[in-house]
């Protein structure tokens, strides 16, 4: 049994600008997945090694449609009123049997095919992208494939990566960059991963760790109806940010509107955060990417720019806008 290669991986650039030599694709929000098929067996996994095929069984009868002994790395999406709906695709992770089934006709699950590595028995990852890519396309074309498979863009334009820069209301996340002449290296950080971020503000609501040196910031931002809603909260904090917050925090009372409420350590853990409550008063500036579940709350945690004292809560715009 031919056993697939780990996947490559990105570095994070902060820079948009497409490098000479290298292309370009879409950065999808979803679930990194290889798919395999050997002697008629398909495996679907994801980057940490996952089985997800009983999840996903859509895409394991997609496979019919892929010559024997071929492997292909991409994204598991679910799209949603025309975009991406990570959240819909996060509720189908653990489901199996019945419930699988009946989630793949309610919230069917699309492979964003974005690399080859194996094809019809031939092994490609020593090909330069070039020639994986154009495989690839050829895969597609010979062999009409249709849904629950779509072929990730690739360009070498850049005016065409500043535009899809600009479709973040559907969901994307960036772009990644690849070299042209590079070889599939599996483990290796060899693309880069450009992930587009906007400065907003919200509100600090609670804090890990203490008031006056807090370790990570529990954000939030009124809704219309005048609530406070959870809305995100920051990556650690370095120990000079943290104390530089000493005097401008203070204790809640006993009327915060989050009293009772408990806030998870992050996705995928039912571990929750051992949080103070402070006062709803001091706004922040941060910066954010434009993944959100389906609450609308900030699904990766973000990046604090700057305490905003000279702003008011009444300034901040309303949750999930």
């Amino acid at each position: 049994m031919w056993t697939p290669p780990e996947p490559m991986l990105t570095t994070v650039v902060n820079s948009p600008d497409l490098p000479p030599g290298w292309a370009a694709e879409p950065k999808w929000d979803g679930f990194r997945a290889s798919l395999s098929v050997d002697s008629g067996r398909v495996m679907l996994r994801s980057r940490h090694g996952t089985d997800m095929a009983p999840a996903f069984t859509e895409v394991v009868a997609g496979a019919a449609q892929l010559p024997d002994a071929t492997a292909i790395d991409g994204e598991l999406v679910v799209w949603e009123a025309g975009r991406l709906a990570f959240e819909r695709l996060q509720g189908r992770f653990r489901r199996r049997g019945t419930g699988a089934d009946r989630l793949a006709q309610e919230w069917p699950a699309h492979f964003v095919a974005f690399d080859l590595l194996r094809l019809a028995g031939t092994d490609t990852a020593a090909w330069p992208y070039r020639w994986r890519r154009a495989a690839l396309e050829q895969l597609f074309t010979a062999g009409r494939l249709t849904a629950p498979w779509a072929l990730c863009p690739s360009t070498t334009d850049p005016d065409t990566v500043r535009e899809w820069l600009s479709w973040t209301a559907v969901g994307l996340e960036g772009v990644v960059f690849k070299r042209l002449d590079d070889p599939y290296r599996p483990t290796v950080r060899g693309w880069r991963k450009y992930k587009v971020r906007e400065t907003t503000e919200a509100i600090i609501g609670a804090v890990t760790g203490s008031p006056s040196a807090p370790r990570s910031l529990l954000l939030g931002r009124y809704d219309t109806d005048g609530r406070l809603q959870y809305a995100g909260r920051t990556v650690t904090l370095s120990r000079t940010v943290g104390g530089s917050f000493s005097g401008l925090l203070d204790p809640a009372g006993s009327e915060h509107p989050w009293t009772g409420w408990t806030f998870s350590a992050g996705w995928g853990t039912n571990e929750t955060l051992n949080v103070t409550l402070v006062q709803p008063e001091l706004v922040v500036e941060v910066h954010i990417d434009v993944a959100r579940d389906g609450a609308g709350r900030w699904r990766h945690p973000v990046r604090l720019h700057r305490a905003r004292p000279d702003v008011s809560p009444d300034d901040v715009a309303p949750f999930a806008s």
